[in-house]
């Protein structure tokens, strides 16, 4: 089949769109407001956009948005990763509810502290990254009146709960299982994972940009460890640790 996304005719009974670019991870996006009031909301059109220094961005349309005016407006906000466990709370996040109204409360979820920057984190995500506000980018929409935002923020601070870490010190995604969404009302969560080294004259530099290796560091010495095997690891979700068993990295000062 073949259509124009303009006239709207592929003939089915659902928008196949947002099917074809998937999985996408969901930002769950932690701001303040001018008023110093928490909102909490999840964001499936997010992704990372850089890593030296790292870049990540999520987008909102229909209309002012609390979380993209917010970070706008203050210039921070913290993405918290969604998991499987953490679904429900998601979910309920992801209501329109007016900026008095605390999403954080409505889901029943405990906040944390930041390090470098004000808004809080989600106690029961295992992994959040503090972001510094640089940039947005709006796009046309075909409904007068309507834009879609794109924010663009520079990771500052990144926690990862001890938990999430596996014993050689790669996030344990298996055992996290992030959340991610699909088209449709549907979603996903990560429990298979393989590994594909890169091959070629330029496997070095391209194992370095996989990874996401500091650029300045293509002209160190190459102290990488052996291209592990092909593998296919799958897991089971776990328990949650502590709030105090985290690592903190991106300039933050330790627990």
């Amino acid at each position: 089949m073949f259509y124009e996304p303009v006239r709207d005719d592929h003939g089915l009974p659902y928008n196949p769109f947002k099917s074809i670019c998937v999985p996408r991870p969901i930002g769950w996006i932690s701001t303040l407001d001018l008023q110093g009031r928490v909102n909490l909301a999840p964001y499936s059109q997010f992704q990372n956009i850089g890593y030296d220094p790292p870049f990540v961005m999520f987008s909102a349309s229909a209309g002012d948005q609390h979380s993209p005016r917010n970070a706008r407006q203050t210039g921070e906000f913290v993405c918290n990763m969604a998991t499987y466990e953490l679904r429900d709370a998601v979910n309920i996040t992801a209501q329109a509810v007016p900026a008095d109204e605390s999403e954080p409360e409505l889901a029943g979820l405990e906040m944390l502290p930041s390090r470098l920057v004000r808004p809080p984190r989600v106690a029961r995500s295992p992994v959040h990254m503090e972001c510094r506000y640089h940039s947005s980018l709006m796009l046309p929409t075909r409904t007068p009146g309507i834009s879609v935002e794109v924010i663009i923020g520079e990771v500052v601070g990144v926690h990862i709960r001890d938990d999430a870490l596996t014993p050689e010190g790669r996030l344990d995604i298996t055992r996290i299982r992030p959340l991610a969404r699909m088209g449709y009302l549907d979603y996903t969560a990560i429990d298979t994972v393989f590994t594909m080294p890169p091959i070629g004259g330029a496997r070095r530099r391209l194992s370095r940009g996989l990874e996401g290796r500091p650029l300045r560091s293509a002209t160190a010495p190459d102290d990488a460890p052996p291209d592990p095997p092909a593998e296919v690891r799958t897991g089971a979700p776990a328990g949650a640790a502590s709030d105090s068993e985290e690592r903190v990295a991106g300039g933050a000062a330790p627990a």
